[in-house]
């Protein structure tokens, strides 16, 4: 989450950093040179009563020379830089979608540990009134052991069973333990603070919402976005760009020697406006522009294949979480049928009405139930975050 914070932050930085480029550039400069041998300038005899066309060498000037200069540049019209402010305003609402889709990642992760532990929850009951009715059938099984109306091998086959499902209960206690643990770390909480999930499902269901436009689907929206504003600036690099500069100063022209050495500043100062035409790169702007057109045309085909394929997952969503819903139910009926058979069972066995083998069926079915209960709750929960993912509604 911080790292998405911290890209939104660079995002608005840059964003200013474009608009930055719209003020006046201020500079000093400096400049010192010594001139070991004077400049030769070509000076027309004829300024002197001499013939026209003919020229004299004349070397003169100052061996010092000194300049400092407080110039500027401002733009006037550059296009670039309009697009340029743009792009990073682009960029910026991208960042923006890109930081909620690390949200949306870090919902659907704590979503998932949650749900984890809720049907671990629900398994950890199951297990647990499974050992219950294990115990009460090792106690039958065992006093008809003693009273000889039960072979050896049914108390241990029995007894097995009930070992078989205190280590499963201690495994699932385990795992249970760890998912939240895991849930612990992923929202913040402190490791030794107790917490815990309720067994019912239905109760952490909220309302879908309308469907709209998917995470997804908006940011790769802007990523086009994006491309087609660099493609404009690009082909905006064509058009002039007029500039205002300026520069206020001083030069000093110094002398050492004889007959007097000295050292005199003279002010200079300007103003003037720029204008600058590209005229011919090298086609460097064209492969450009052509290399732009080609990803925004691969950005469109990309927002097309998302903007379908959510669709499809979201319709699929809709009749997965029917389809659970309903297999939920049957399921919870299928259990309350399958307790009930084995109750009577377990009784009739007491009574010496049924063997073994009856009452471990009865078990099997009841155990075949609940397994069908916790896959259903697994569907059903998978869907809810699916559709509320496809449907742009995850963080609502």
């Amino acid at each position: 989450m911080q790292i998405a914070q911290n890209n939104q932050d660079i995002a608005v930085l840059k964003n200013q950093e474009a608009k930055a480029s719209l003020l006046p550039k201020v500079f000093l400069q400096g400049d010192y040179r010594y001139f070991t041998e004077l400049p030769i300038q070509l000076m027309p005899q004829s300024a002197f009563g001499g013939p026209e066309g003919v020229f004299k060498e004349i070397q003169f000037g100052v061996p010092h020379n000194i300049s400092a200069n407080l110039g500027f540049k401002m733009p006037l019209y550059d296009p670039q830089v309009t697009g340029a402010i743009k792009t990073s305003e682009t960029l910026q609402e991208l960042s923006s979608l890109q930081a909620q889709k690390t949200k949306e990642q870090v919902y659907l992760e704590v979503a998932n540990l949650y749900y984890n532990a809720q049907i671990l929850k629900n398994t950890l009951d199951f297990l647990q009134k499974n050992l219950a009715n294990s115990q009460r059938l090792e106690k039958n099984t065992r006093l008809l052991y003693e009273q000889t109306l039960a072979q050896r091998t049914d108390w241990d086959k029995v007894v097995l069973q009930e070992t078989q499902l205190r280590s499963a209960i201690t495994q699932a206690q385990s795992q249970f333990q760890s998912v939240l643990n895991a849930l612990k770390f992923v929202i913040g909480l402190d490791s030794e603070r107790e917490i815990d999930v309720p067994m019912d499902i239905e109760g952490a269901i909220s309302d879908h919402g309308e469907f709209q436009k998917s995470l997804d689907h908006k940011i790769q929206e802007k990523k086009a976005a994006l491309t087609l504003q660099e493609l404009k600036t690009l082909q905006n690099t064509r058009i002039p760009t007029l500039a205002l500069y300026g520069s206020y100063g001083r030069t000093g022209f110094g002398f050492t020697g004889d007959p007097q050495s000295f050292l005199n500043f003279y002010p200079v100062s300007f103003t003037g406006i720029q204008l600058n035409f590209p005229v011919f790169n090298g086609t460097i702007t064209n492969k450009k522009i052509r290399q732009k057109r080609i990803e925004l045309e691969n950005q469109q085909l990309q927002k097309e294949w998302i903007s379908a394929q959510t669709s499809m997952l979201y319709e699929n969503a809709q009749l997965q979480l029917k389809a659970s819903k309903t297999q939920l139910e049957t399921a919870q009926g299928q259990i309350r049928l399958a307790e009930s058979v084995y109750q009577r069972t377990l009784l009739q066995q007491r009574e010496g009405l049924v063997n073994l083998t009856e009452v471990l069926l009865a078990e099997n079915t009841l155990r075949e139930a609940q397994q069908h209960y916790l896959s259903s709750m697994v569907d059903y929960l998978k869907a809810d975050l699916e559709i509320k993912k496809t449907s742009g509604n995850l963080l609502k």
